[in-house]
């Protein structure tokens, strides 16, 4: 017990050494700013589902030091963003969009951690990418569209009128979710994904070289 507890404590000195924390925070601001950029994919799912670019910094932050790290950023983003601009799904949306985008990152994280090569992060964000389509289906479904529904009065059958014109096999909310949501959140991982792989070394050398600066 005295070492799991020494052990612990290790690992948090390790996650806000001063170092650490200034990074998070600058990872959350990133993410925060990309949060309220958001742009629909209409070909896959209706309008009101936008996709962002926050989850990089966070992903990208997650693999330099860590996925506790990770969920801290995605925390810190959503509480910055509500800072910014509110909230007007009484805070559900943004706790649907943290529980989503940990399960994307935490994955990808902790096997990137014990293994910390390519191969090992392309098989961390590709389990990221379906457990977040996963989540995102069940959370979708048992509580953001019945949210809607309830708190905005939108009409059921005016949401799946709206996923059917972009796929008439949508007929109910099992379909909708299936064909509309894990889709739209696979595309997200995706390009969350590719532009993480096309920066992530230069800006994990850029981190380093500071750290190795006398």
């Amino acid at each position: 017990r005295i070492y799991v507890r020494n052990k612990g404590e290790q690992i948090m000195k390790k996650i806000f050494a001063t170092k650490n924390l200034v990074l998070m925070a600058i990872f959350s601001a990133l993410a925060a700013v990309l949060m309220l950029l958001e742009f629909p994919l209409p070909f896959i799912a209706p309008s009101f589902y936008e996709i962002d670019l926050s989850e990089i910094p966070v992903l990208i932050g997650s693999f330099i030091m860590g996925p506790v790290a990770g969920v801290i950023i995605e925390a810190v983003k959503i509480l910055l963003t509500l800072l910014i601009r509110g909230t007007d799904t009484a805070y559900v949306g943004e706790l649907a969009n943290f529980i989503i985008g940990c399960c994307f990152i935490v994955p990808a994280g902790v096997i990137y951690k014990k293994n910390k090569t390519k191969k090992s992060a392309l098989i961390g964000i590709a389990t990221g990418t379906m457990l977040m389509a996963v989540a995102g289906v069940v959370i979708n479904y048992a509580i953001l569209i019945p949210f809607y529904v309830k708190a905005f009065g939108m009409p059921l059958d005016l949401i799946l009128d709206m996923g059917a014109k972009i796929n008439p096999l949508i007929s109910n909310k099992w379909t909708f979710v299936l064909i509309c949501v894990a889709p739209f959140n696979i595309v997200k991982g995706i390009i969350d994904s590719l532009i993480t792989a096309l920066v992530y070394k230069r800006i994990s050398t850029f981190i380093k070289g500071i750290g190795n600066k006398k």
